[in-house]
Order: structure tokens, then C-alpha cells, then sequence
């Protein structure tokens, strides 16, 4: 029977990030870089507002591939990495006036609930809020009230692994401990989610 990803004790908990073992090890910025393939599949399955503001941009591994498919992207991040506005925006802090497009990001995860609420807060009805989070996303008892208040409108479970790289060094890695999937929001949807699978 195939295995859905290769490694070890070791790698499962360097990559899964959600145990004690790697406390030490983790990003000091939660910075962990996702994969351009995952925005691919991304644009597969959504259509985006042309304007696109990626508020936790990092090198612009998500952002380049939105601007490859014609989007204006408004690139952020707390720390300068390169890419985007080198000026530092605390997404959880400050927003942008008047802004009519769509958020797309992986978000630091110990503050994914808070990025979701923020970012629902900074769209217009009617305008699309996705990020890319860890599956074990849909538990927890906080989430539970966020999904029952303002439910996604769609997941997109990836059946195959993606990979996130802690500052972006994709090439010391080469699997996956972790599920992730596509969390997408329409501000104002009140209906039931649904869930595919993608990849």
C-alpha cells in the first residue's frame, strides 16, 4: 500500500510544529513559508478579486504566483523578508483604508484565528478571505464559535501533502507530517460549508 508521505519519528515532529519536541525548534516569528503550488491549486479550484492583499507575504512565495496570474497583489508583513512593502505592518494592528479586494495568506498559526477574524473585519461584503492552515484548524472550541458564526464557505482539503518551510528553506526538507487545507470565506455567507479535496 502507498504511503501518503516518507519519513521518520524524527521528521513528524519537525514538521508537525504541535508537540513539545519542537518547541525549541520553531521559527522565533512563526515564519514558514508555503510551498507556490498550493496558491496554484488555490487558483484551480477559486476566482479572486484582481486586487489580492497578502498580509503575512514573507519572500512572496504565494504572492508571485498571484501575480503570474495577472493580480495586483499588495504584498505585507511584520518583518521585511525581501519581497512586498519593506515598511513593517502589524496585520493584527493596522489595515489598509478603503480596501476593495480579497486577503489571501498562510498566517503565522498561533495567531490563524485571530488573522481569519481580522481579515473578515477588512473585507467588504461579499469579498473572499482564504488561508491556508493546518487542517487541526476545524478543532478547537474558540473555532467552533468562529465557524458557527461566520462559516467558511468552502475547504479544500489537499489529499496529497504540502509543505511549509521554516524560513523558507525548502531544500531541508523533503516531506510532510502535516495535512493542510484551503480555509475560504465569502464575508456575509451564512450557509453550510462544504469540503473538497484537491491535489
Amino acid at each position: 500500500m502507498a504511503k501518503d508521505w516518507s519519513g521518520n519519528q524524527n521528521s513528524i515532529y519537525k514538521t508537525l510544529g504541535a508537540s513539545n519536541h519542537t518547541e525549541g525548534e520553531r521559527q522565533s516569528d512563526d515564519y514558514y513559508a508555503t510551498e507556490p503550488k498550493a496558491a496554484e491549486l488555490l487558483l484551480e479550484q477559486e476566482d479572486f478579486h484582481h486586487t489580492i492583499w497578502e498580509c503575512a507575504c514573507g519572500e512572496g512565495h504565494l504572492a508571485k504566483v498571484f501575480e503570474a496570474h495577472g493580480h495586483d497583489v499588495i504584498a505585507t508583513d511584520l518583518i521585511y523578508r525581501g519581497y512586498g512593502d519593506p515598511e513593517p505592518l502589524d496585520f493584527l494592528k493596522d489595515t489598509l483604508d478603503d480596501f476593495e479586494g480579497d486577503i489571501i495568506t498562510n498566517p503565522p498559526y498561533k495567531y490563524a484565528l485571530e488573522f481569519v477574524q481580522k481579515a473578515l473585519e477588512s473585507v467588504k461584503d461579499g469579498r473572499k478571505v482564504a488561508m491556508f492552515l493546518k487542517l487541526q484548524f476545524l478543532e478547537g472550541k474558540a473555532r467552533k464559535e468562529l465557524f458557527q458564526k461566520t462559516p467558511p464557505r468552502i475547504v479544500y482539503v489537499s489529499s496529497s501533502r504540502l509543505l511549509c518551510a521554516m524560513n523558507g528553506e525548502f531544500d531541508k526538507i523533503t516531506s510532510s507530517a502535516v495535512a493542510y487545507a484551503w480555509f475560504v470565506w465569502v464575508k456575509g455567507f451564512t450557509g453550510e460549508t462544504t469540503v473538497r479535496w484537491i491535489n
